[in-house]
């Protein structure tokens, strides 16, 4: 069964919430994946976020560009985290989606990544899951630790060859 619900409100933003699926099955999450628009078919919507809590998801990851409803249109109706990713937009650079989904009213919350942070946001459920699964508690640490392995063979990698050569 699903955990995770990502969805997103046009392809378009498939490249980025590829990322949050890439991350998920790295973690090995299960999620659904759906393209979904609040705006041009709210019944179908509405009936998604209304049945997200028994089909058994535990969080719900949004992208949204633009006006991006998206993420704050579940939160109200989910009664469980809603991560939401700001697309990037030509016109104003990400931050209209942006301050649409962080700018929410008291007592709906939307956790909101950066702009086009769809791997953040599958690490932020992998770790809102690991609060209540060891297993998957040790895989979001051991991935911490990845990432620090990362940092620190660059760093090697500069005091060796210098930053010209770099």
């Amino acid at each position: 069964m699903a955990k995770v619900g990502i969805i997103m409100g046009s392809d378009s933003d498939m490249p980025v919430m590829a990322k949050a699926a890439d991350i998920l099955e790295e973690f090995g999450i299960d999620y659904e994946m759906t393209i979904i628009s609040a705006h041009r078919e709210p019944d179908i919507f509405f009936e998604y976020a209304k049945s997200a809590e028994e089909k058994g998801f535990k969080v719900i990851i949004a992208g949204a560009g633009m006006a991006a409803h998206l993420p704050g249109m579940c939160a109200a109706i989910f009664p469980m985290p809603v991560i939401g990713i700001p697309m990037h937009t030509t016109s104003l650079g990400g931050r209209d989606s942006l301050y649409s989904i962080v700018q929410m009213p008291s007592g709906i919350p939307v956790a909101t990544v950066a702009i086009n942070g769809g791997a953040n946001a599958a690490i932020l459920a992998a770790k809102i899951l690991a609060v209540s699964d060891e297993s998957l508690l040790q895989k979001v640490k051991d991935y911490s630790a990845k990432l620090k392995d990362q940092v620190v063979k660059k760093d090697a990698r500069l005091k060796e060859v210098g930053y010209k050569e770099y």
